[in-house]
């Protein structure tokens, strides 16, 4: 599956690297920024969990 964030929808929650720290990351703003756009299997449950509690619903996640 790949996923991606909306920049100028992210306001910096902080929850997507809480839950998923493996495929997200802060930027120096403390705003979400993809690690692997390529989400490997193990990692699948952590970035879903990460999209259902964006606030924003920053987080796109394609299959």
């Amino acid at each position: 599956m790949k996923v991606r964030v909306d920049a100028a929808a992210c306001v910096g929650h902080g929850r997507c690297y809480e839950l998923a720290p493996g495929v997200f990351g802060e930027d120096e703003r403390g705003h979400c920024r993809v690690l692997l756009p390529d989400v490997p299997p193990e990692q699948q449950k952590p970035a879903r969990a990460a999209e259902a509690n964006c606030p924003e619903r920053a987080i796109q996640i394609e299959a």
